[in-house]
């Protein structure tokens, strides 16, 4: 299993928010490039990152964030937050970043996931962020009245190469996360799960251990915190399996 560092960016900065809530966030960095150096040495190979600001309003606004972060490190990097037409993903991946996250236009455009699945092929990941197993869009401001497990087999049929799956009413809390959730989304498709959300410590790395195929876990928070120590978690979960080639 990847333990995997998230770096989430509002206005150019480093924050985590709480539950997901704009007004609710804490800024850790002034420099998100430095930040994801440091992880890349604590031994990270893919990094998470997410423009709020396009998750939000869906604009991106820190591209030059992005950009800069994709200089500064040779690790795998994953990017979401409102990419929503084929002319963003193109743009990312002509940058350099390694697979980008589909959320909100995984609901509204379904197409649009198997369009760039065929064009990009094994690169686009589909985010479904769930409360209650039901999804929630927008940066989690809308909660649909779709099945998270039902949209996770359907964008593995449209082509998706992976599926996060995060459990909003944990991110952020340092609760620990929802592992029969987890499990259930591990088991509901074939295609490898990332899980998001509640990571707090050490204890709950080793939890998430415990479900058979999880690909790999983010946490954030809870290394910005110091309650996580990186090179720790990553020690503990390496060597179950290898990073596939983007």
């Amino acid at each position: 299993m990847f333990v995997i560092p998230a770096i989430d960016l509002k206005d150019g900065l480093c924050v985590r928010l709480l539950q997901g809530r704009e007004k609710d966030s804490t800024v850790y960095s002034d420099d998100p490039a430095a930040t994801a150096r440091k992880w890349e040495a604590c031994g990270a190979e893919l990094l998470h990152v997410v423009d709020l600001d396009g998750a939000f309003t869906g604009n991106q606004k820190n591209f030059e964030s992005i950009s800069r972060i994709r200089e500064s490190v040779k690790m795998s990097i994953e990017v979401g937050g409102g990419i929503r037409d084929m002319d963003r993903i193109d743009k990312l991946l002509s940058l350099g970043i390694d697979r980008v996250i589909l959320g909100t236009v995984a609901i509204e455009k379904p197409e649009l996931v198997e369009e760039a699945s065929k064009k990009h092929p094994g690169k686009i990941i589909v985010g479904i962020d769930a409360k209650d197993g039901f999804v929630a869009v927008k940066g989690w401001v809308e909660v649909t009245g779709t099945d998270a497990y039902e949209l996770a087999f359907s964008m593995q049929e449209r082509g998706a190469a992976g599926i996060i799956y995060t459990d909003i009413s944990k991110d952020g809390m340092m609760t620990g996360p929802n592992i029969e959730a987890m499990r259930k989304m591990v088991e509901s498709v074939k295609i490898p799960v990332i899980a998001s959300g509640g990571v707090s410590s050490i204890h709950d790395i080793k939890n998430l251990l415990q479900i058979k195929n999880l690909w790999g876990a983010i946490t954030g928070k809870a290394l910005y915190s110091g309650s996580l120590d990186l090179k720790e978690a990553i020690s503990l979960a390496r060597g179950r399996n290898c990073l596939p080639s983007a």
